[in-house]
């Protein structure tokens, strides 16, 4: 089992030092929304649902989640006819409408948030007919996936900057000058030097986020090869196992890297897996990379999970939110430009 040390319990009180954020809050009569982080309830006549058009979207919908151990679908997918959907069934979370509309002259998706409950999307799909909607939905398929898990991560960013671990706050910002909002659950912490590792308390089950940074000296710390050397570097000098040649090291055959865009700054976005050295411990890691060009330097965010023989896909996305919450010393700094 990996060593954690100096334990440090978050409080919730109230401090200046700590930001409180302003999100829309509920209305009195808007109803909360019913149903868990990526569920998807299809709206659909059974025939409709049972043709070319709900194959295609339940192809899209189960997906395998990228980089985990054991296969997990995108979303866990229910299916009511229409007249089902009604004052109950309304105030879902993630809501497909699939139909076909006769007034249509070509397939299109439209989007709504917050019609009947809140948080909510309710997702439209239709066209003139289920032929059409079934190839266009495969067309969708990275826009569907990717509207879908973006609301989930938005919903579950907003809820951490509400509720979150401030020893780890404060630890962040004295080190990195940075804000980080990440699960109070996740109340050990161990500091390294330019490193900061968060873990809960599990033992057949551990969830950890950490923080580190290096010196900013080109793009070309950004390369798949240059992430992982560095990667295993810190890894090998903060985390170790239970025995001396014991420590965290990356699945070099299994790490995947990408270009993407957080509040308008560069990012590279990592998922592979872990392993520690000469034991059988493992598993899936999500993290992002980021330039401070205030400090010149880069900034990395990473969440893994240790969770063997159970299903991780909430585990790693609950942590990946965290990383979107991520805050750089300054509202000034340019973002890196690189093209995809």
């Amino acid at each position: 089992m990996m060593v954690m040390v100096a334990v440090i319990l978050a409080s919730c009180s109230a401090n200046s030092d700590v930001p409180k954020r302003k999100h829309a809050r509920r209305p009195l009569l808007v109803p909360a929304s019913s149903g868990n982080p990526y569920e998807v309830m299809v709206v659909a006549e059974d025939s409709l649902w049972n043709g070319f058009a709900g194959k295609a979207l339940w192809t899209v919908l189960n997906k395998d989640v990228p980089m985990l151990p054991q296969r997990e679908p995108m979303f866990h997918v229910s299916h009511i006819v229409p007249s089902q959907f009604n004052r109950i069934t309304n105030i879902f979370r993630n809501i497909i409408i699939l139909k076909t509309n006769e007034y249509t002259t070509k397939p299109k998706i439209s989007y709504e948030r917050d019609v009947h409950s809140m948080p909510q999307l309710v997702m439209t799909i239709q066209g003139p007919t289920a032929n059409g909607i079934s190839t266009y939905i495969t067309e969708q398929t990275k826009a569907i996936i990717q509207n879908l898990t973006a609301e989930e991560i938005n919903r579950n960013a907003m809820l951490l900057e509400d509720e979150f671990n401030i020893a780890f706050y404060r630890k962040c910002k004295e080190m990195f000058d940075c804000e980080l909002f990440i699960p109070q659950d996740l109340l050990k912490m161990k500091e390294g030097k330019d490193f900061l590792w968060a873990s809960n308390d599990g033992v057949s089950t551990i969830q950890s986020i950490c923080v580190y940074s290096y010196p900013y000296v080109s793009e070309k710390v950004f390369t798949h090869d240059n992430y992982i050397k560095l990667r295993d570097k810190f890894m090998q000098e903060n985390i170790p196992g239970e025995k001396p040649n014991q420590y965290m090291t990356t699945n070099h055959d299994y790490v995947l890297t990408r270009p993407i865009s957080v509040m308008g700054r560069y990012v590279l976005e990592a998922r592979g897996f872990w392993n520690v050295k000469n034991d059988m411990m493992g598993g899936p890691f999500v993290s992002h990379s980021s330039v401070d060009t205030i400090n010149n330097r880069v900034i990395v965010v990473e969440g893994f999970v240790y969770a063997p023989e159970k299903m991780k896909r909430t585990m790693i996305r609950r942590l990946e939110s965290a990383l979107y919450t991520l805050r750089l010393p300054s509202a000034k700094n340019e973002s890196l430009k690189k093209e995809d």
